[in-house]
């Protein structure tokens, strides 16, 4: 009982989810040009973020956008990390 149980918890990677996207040329300025999964896109938008000091200071889940994270998040200055993966999601294919 106790080894379908630890079965049971190991989940397994839902195929859609790891398919490799092409991100748009503005994306491809903040995390390259090459397909990647979608949870690869989002680990390198954040290491650009977390790079060039982008978080909000005082509200952590807001982020604030330079010259090329602007033209991802459509030209807004500021959006929230759950707005964040709307809009990056229209620029992947």
């Amino acid at each position: 009982m106790a080894a379908k149980k630890a079965a049971a918890k190991k989940r397994k990677p839902n195929a859609a989810f790891m398919k490799p996207l092409t991100p748009s040329a503005v994306l491809a300025t903040v995390v390259g040009a090459k397909a990647m999964p979608r949870t690869e896109v989002t680990k390198k938008i954040w290491q650009y973020i977390k790079k060039n000091g982008l978080q909000d200071k005082k509200n952590k889940r807001m982020i604030n956008a330079d010259g090329n994270l602007g033209a991802v998040f459509g030209g807004k200055k500021q959006v929230s990390m759950f707005e964040m993966t709307k809009l990056v999601s229209k620029h992947l294919k």
